[in-house]
């Protein structure tokens, strides 16, 4: 198991907090390209790409704060 120091808990934290509101404003905006029916669809691809990277880094970090344990 990793051992954090409380610096380091604190940076991871504000990290997830951070992607996890990137993550949120990427969904909306792609909502409402989608929406809006005249969205370029290279310009959508980036943004789900972009979104999915957030997702992977979230569930990152999400794992070193929040690890499982077997018990």
């Amino acid at each position: 198991m990793l051992s954090l120091t409380k610096e380091q808990e604190t940076q991871l934290g504000i990290e997830l907090a951070t992607k996890r509101q990137e993550h949120a404003d990427l969904d909306a905006a792609i909502h409402t390209l989608v929406q809006s029916k005249m969205a370029d669809r290279m310009l959508l691809q980036r943004l789900k790409k972009r979104k999915l990277s957030l997702k992977d880094r979230i569930v990152q970090l999400e794992n070193i704060l929040l690890p499982d344990i077997i018990a």
